[in-house]
């Protein structure tokens, strides 16, 4: 896996990348990770696995996440401010990439529809345009100790790893693979969460909407099938909910699955050529 040269500089993102091993042509992904991790998130199975399957694909840091700079003012980013993090990965690696937005990221890139343009998006368990308040009302009534355990991993990074598997994950996870997801996850900008819940949400007529596939998780305790579900509509689409699966889904056992969904849907559509 490579790391682009630029990305070592303390000013530039971190974009880590996996290139197929004999080239080709087929149109790059830019893949945007959620809240609490960085682009480390799609390393472990969905950048190799694309490379494999011809794809050149690529993840961004957005800033204060993983390697990329803004760390120490982690909380004065906005949703904004990631819009323009992920204006500069498009820009640095070319190619007008199909993007692929999970959770938070989804919602990144819902919001950087309104300011430019893109071939195809991915919207994997996204936090939808209606934002995080449903959600966030109905697992505070259904379930207030979780939702409190949630708000702590919001502040300061920290949760029990019974709580981590219990909400990230529909499937067991290894202790010591739990423990190293555990160990790279951080903080998430409370300005940017208030964004998302209801300062500054996605508006369609603002939008230039491409060609779209929305998936989620239907055992997804933090952006559950029905809000996947309304988010679809919203877009004119149907959500594709995959059973038996939780919210981080490029690192659930059943992840094959969800990038083989993603690569017939860009071959359906040809995105598989430059």
């Amino acid at each position: 896996m490579d790391t682009p040269a630029g990305s070592e500089n303390a000013e530039q993102l971190e974009i880590i990348e996996a290139s197929p091993p004999k080239g080709g042509g087929a149109r790059p992904l830019l893949l945007v990770h959620g809240a609490f991790t960085g682009a480390w998130c799609w390393a472990e199975n969905f950048l190799p696995y694309f490379a494999k399957q011809g794809f050149r694909a690529c993840a961004v840091s957005l800033s204060g996440h993983g390697g990329s700079p803004g760390r120490e003012r982690l909380d004065l980013l906005s949703i904004s401010d990631y819009v323009r993090d992920l204006e500069q990965a498009v820009s640095t690696i070319g190619g007008d990439p199909i993007l692929v937005g999970h959770s938070m990221g989804g919602f990144v890139v819902q919001k950087y529809l309104e300011r430019a343009s893109a071939s195809g998006v991915v919207l994997m368990a996204s936090v939808p345009p209606q934002g995080l308040l449903s959600a966030s009302i109905a697992l505070a009534f259904s379930n207030p100790g979780l939702f409190a355990e949630v708000n702590s991993m919001m502040h300061h990074g920290r949760v029990s790893l019974e709580t981590l598997q219990h909400v990230l994950f529909a499937s067991p996870v290894a202790a010591d693979k739990l423990r190293a997801y555990y160990r790279q996850m951080q903080p998430e900008s409370q300005r940017a969460m208030w964004d998302m819940t209801m300062f500054n949400l996605p508006q369609l007529r603002r939008e230039r909407c491409p060609p779209m596939l929305v998936l989620g998780a239907e055992r997804d305790i933090l952006v559950p099938p029905s809000e996947v579900e309304q988010a679809a509509r919203y877009y004119g689409t149907e959500a594709e909910i995959f059973p038996g699966m939780g919210h981080v889904m490029m690192l659930e056992s059943g992840w094959q699955k969800v990038a083989d969904r993603i690569i017939e849907w860009m071959h359906a559509l040809e995105f598989d050529r430059a």
